[in-house]
């Protein structure tokens, strides 16, 4: 013991000797009384000398007494004390004894919530946050979402908006880990992910500091990822869901691009929520994914010619190469409908241009040529075959640059070869000969080999 600290103690026992003594948690005050008191302060003293150069073996004695006396003396008591009975745990290689020692440790933060939970920074909510990641650290995929889910239900509900944001995050992880082991509380996590979200709306709406907006900005979108990925709800329930929160807030452009970007995560970017949606964000700042939406609804309603300019509109304000060639391609896609192949070849190529790595556009001008094959040459059959070589050529370049395409474009390949010209049809034609080049006329305009 240090010798400041042997004078201090002699001094206070010789004030209060034969003092009537008591100790705090016995009494309710921080240190208790008379001699109590003195033991109190010594110990605390001393573990938090000890505890400070991390000598929790040393420390574990004095800080027990102080834990257990005078509970309310001081917050070290708890700022120290998960970690030393953390050091026990780590210590412990008895499984029985170290999830005594856990238990313990749970304890610990309790007991902090009973004298230190109304700190108006570190309160309650912030302690429960606290302790479930301890929790969480040592248990691993053994930890009990049921206690997760508990512990932290209770600081939600108390706190409402200004809960801690840890709190929330382990109450909606909890939440979403129930649902996976039981269906029956899949309405539950929906209901719980909407409460969330909306805390955390209003907790990034009140945020002053620059860090911690981007802060809560990352965690909701952590959020709205888990909930697209988590199979929790259909479309036709994310419609029941987001129609009257779309309408409520319909001025509220974060809040509808937050919607349309997940509703499109969750592909229910064909409901009339998804719409309404981006309906109201394009009124407010037009941006791709509003365009798009718009132009999806155009689809939908069968106006081609609507849809045509708004997803142009996408493809010009879109950053993202692989969204940007999509949507041209979807252009393209239209007007092949429509037989209007040689625009939608453009199109095609401007996907291209976009993504050169992207299969579908090629694949999608040589089913245009074989189907033109026709027109061409109506007077010159073997001709006619010869359009075949160009559209084989293009599923080749698709499964070159687009593996992922290689099944369709190896279909296409074997049944569009079934059209060359055969050896003595290519004899008999003066124009032709096995391994020159040659122009396929027409809108194609392409040069191709003679197989």
């Amino acid at each position: 013991m240090k010798i400041r600290t042997w004078i201090i103690v002699a001094g206070l026992s010789s004030i209060i000797s034969g003092v009537y003594s008591q100790k705090g948690v016995d009494n309710g005050t921080r240190f208790g009384s008379g001699v109590d008191s003195v033991n109190c302060i010594k110990n605390v003293s001393l573990f938090s000398s000890y505890a400070k150069t991390n000598n929790f073996k040393d420390a574990l004695e004095f800080w027990q007494a102080a834990y257990n006396e005078c509970p309310a003396a001081t917050k070290d008591i708890y700022l120290y004390g998960v970690r030393i009975v953390g050091w026990q745990i780590d210590s412990e290689t008895d499984p029985t004894k170290k999830a005594a020692l856990l238990n313990d440790l749970m304890t610990v933060y309790d007991k902090r919530i009973k004298y230190f939970g109304d700190d108006p920074r570190y309160g309650k909510d912030w302690i429960i946050g606290r302790k479930v990641l301890d929790y969480f650290q040592r248990m691993g995929e053994n930890a009990d979402s049921k206690l997760i889910y508990a512990w932290t239900k209770e600081a939600v509900d108390q706190y409402q908006e200004k809960t801690d944001l840890l709190a929330l995050s382990y109450y909606l992880m909890a939440s979403n880990q129930l649902m996976l082991a039981d269906q029956s509380h899949r309405e539950t996590y929906i209901q719980d992910y909407l409460k969330i979200s909306a805390i955390v709306d209003k907790q990034i709406a009140a945020a002053t500091d620059e860090k911690d907006k981007e802060a809560l900005l990352t965690t909701k979108a952590g959020f709205d990822n888990g909930f697209a990925n988590s199979g929790a709800a259909d479309c036709e329930t994310l419609q029941s869901i987001y129609a009257p929160k779309v309408e409520q807030n319909k001025d509220n452009l974060e809040v509808l691009k937050e919607t349309i970007s997940l509703l499109r995560r969750m592909r229910c970017n064909e409901i009339e929520a998804y719409f309404t949606a981006a309906t109201y964000a394009h009124k407010l700042a037009p941006t791709a994914e509003s365009a798009r939406g718009l132009a999806r609804k155009a689809i939908r309603d069968k106006d081609y010619a609507a849809a045509v300019p708004l997803f142009e509109e996408a493809a010009g304000m879109e950053t993202d190469a692989i969204v940007k060639a999509e949507d041209y391609y979807v252009i393209a896609a239209m007007l092949n409908d429509q037989k209007n192949y040689s625009r939608s070849r453009q199109y095609c190529q401007k996907a291209i241009d976009a993504n050169p790595n992207y299969g579908a556009p090629y694949l999608l001008i040589g089913q245009m040529y074989a189907a033109t094959a026709g027109s061409l040459y109506p007077d010159d059959p073997v001709m006619r075959k010869i359009v075949y070589y160009a559209a084989v050529d293009k599923f080749a370049r698709a499964k070159q640059v687009d593996p992922s395409v290689s099944d369709d474009a190896n279909k296409l390949i074997n049944t569009y070869s079934n059209y060359f010209p055969s050896s003595e049809e290519i004899f008999m034609h003066p124009d032709l000969e096995k391994g020159n080049p040659i122009t396929v006329g027409g809108w194609i305009g392409e040069r191709t080999t003679v197989r």
